[in-house]
């Protein structure tokens, strides 16, 4: 339950747009500036280089070295044992450097932290799917469920291992893949949809198509054992393929954690590709309640979507899908959905004027436009890397954006997946308004974790009832609550490499 004192503050708030900055500390930037100050973007920009402050020691560098070989003794070996994928010109098969994610989270289930399954199944294209279950053993008999998908390119399935263990941890079964084309998943499909889903980048089936697999997957039980759905290019079945690779041992032929797990009670999260295709499938698949995107929310549509991270004035989608046109068919939006963002995009690059500051959350007040909840959360100083943990210089990211992504996301889901009434708190926190960890590292020592270029946006209903609408988080609204039920500062390491039960 909600505190009294968070209740009666979340009350006096309930339908008010923010006014003054009445929580703001002294010291936090006015949101959004007037006019663009050169000296202020160059101190912003450079929050993009506080994660090397993580693996750059030479501890984490040993650890990174020593992991990325272990990483390619595994893949050549996986290759070698099983000869029908074809997975080693993708960038990031071997998990090497970059492509490892946080080596602090290797061995999660040896360390006792928690369960995690490594599965394969087979896409509705023939190609094979190279994914992970992970659970903690302490937990209730039933728990949601929530798949994520990856973003494109150099964003394999470990780069996102920081979230799902703490998703895993917060009560969730959560199903990791590499899409069609990525990490340790195929890069073809099977004869004659070979070229289905090929390049992933530039199809963009595997992130749309491939989260409906992943969410077929995850429902699959011994009763009902994983069958992939028809081809889009033919029409074709891949089902004997999956069938025969069961046989073999390969593939699972079902989620080896379906017990524990609430068919009922499904969310989708995913990055930049990925967040555009969870975005649609959300609204399109009945048997999923809410949606998270990372960099950002799309459209509930097979196309249109602007590039994740972008501004290039491009848009993406999926290609069609001739053997069922039906499963293109746009959907209303009737599912709560949460977009996280940052400043900078992909590659970061400084600002050299002010940008739009509604630039970022035009598909979230889309949502509020439709009466469905919605939020859209800026990292200052973040890059479209925060959400991929990436250990190499050349991929800039903030400090603090990965676990403001995971506090978000798991708040998110906990009140519209798990409808927790408690979720109010954590969603309504002033914990990232005034982070004592951001600013003792902010070359300000402002501690507001919020972008002062872009808004930062909450409308909600409450589960006590009535609604909060927040259209300014950085400067502050009447009804944000400091007792948001969690002790300290929050760090997803802490929460990760917590002990299981």
């Amino acid at each position: 339950m909600i505190l009294r004192r968070g209740a009666a503050a979340m009350r006096i708030g309930m339908m008010m747009a923010c006014g003054a900055a009445l929580l703001a500390p002294a010291a936090a930037q006015a949101s959004p500036p007037t006019s663009f100050d050169p000296v202020v973007e160059a101190k912003n920009f450079s929050i993009t280089q506080q994660r090397q402050a993580v693996y750059d020691t030479p501890e984490y560098q040993s650890k990174l070295t020593e992991q990325s070989l272990l990483n390619l003794n595994e893949a050549l070996a996986t290759q070698a044992a099983d000869p029908g994928r074809f997975f080693t010109n993708n960038l990031c098969w071997n998990g090497g450097n970059g492509c490892a994610g946080d080596v602090r989270l290797y061995n999660w289930e040896k360390n006792g932290y928690g369960i995690v399954r490594k599965v394969l199944f087979t896409a509705r294209n023939g190609a094979t799917l190279s994914g992970r279950v992970w659970a903690t053993a302490a937990g209730p008999a039933k728990r949601p469920g929530i798949v994520l998908t990856n973003g494109s390119v150099q964003a394999n399935e470990p780069l996102y291992w920081y979230a799902a263990q703490a998703l895993a941890k917060d009560g969730y079964v959560v199903l990791t893949f590499d899409p069609q084309g990525q990490g340790q998943s195929d890069t073809f499909g099977q004869s004659p949809d070979q070229e289905e889903g090929a390049p992933a980048q530039s199809d963009g089936r595997p992130f749309y198509d491939g989260t409906e697999d992943a969410v077929n997957f995850m429902l699959s039980t011994p009763r009902h054992p994983y069958v992939p759905v028809a081809s889009c290019m033919t029409g074709t079945s891949h089902a004997a393929k999956q069938n025969e690779r069961v046989k073999q041992g390969f593939d699972a032929p079902y989620n080896p954690l379906w017990s524990v797990l609430n068919p009922k009670k499904i969310g989708l999260v995913g990055h930049s590709y990925g967040a555009l295709g969870v975005s649609y499938i959300a609204q399109w698949d009945p048997r999923v309640s809410a949606v998270v995107a990372w960099d950002n929310l799309g459209p509930p549509a097979p196309e249109g979507a602007e590039v994740p991270g972008g501004g290039s004035g491009h848009t993406l989608g999926e290609k069609p899908c001739p053997a069922n046109p039906a499963n293109r068919t746009p959907a209303p939006i009737t599912k709560p959905g949460l977009g996280i963002s940052a400043d900078y995009g992909l590659p970061p690059t400084p600002n050299t004027s002010l940008p739009d500051p509604v630039a970022k959350s035009r598909e979230s007040r889309a949502y509020s436009e439709a009466g469905v909840d919605s939020g859209q959360i800026v990292i200052r100083g973040g890059s479209h890397l925060d959400f991929s943990f990436i250990p190499n210089q050349a991929f800039g990211a903030s400090l603090r954006g990965a676990d403001e992504i995971a506090w978000y996301t798991s708040a998110w889901f906990d009140k519209y997946v798990k409808h927790q009434a408690s979720a109010d708190r954590r969603l309504l926190t002033t914990r990232w308004r005034e982070d004592p960890v951001e600013a003792a590292i902010d070359p300000n020592h402002d501690g507001n974790a919020f972008s002062f270029y872009y808004y930062s946006r909450l409308n909600v209903h409450l589960a006590g009832g009535g609604a909060f609408d927040c259209e300014e988080l950085r400067e502050g609204c009447p009804g944000l609550v400091a007792k948001d039920g969690y002790r300290g500062s929050y760090s997803y390491l802490a929460v990760d490499t917590s002990r299981d039960g």
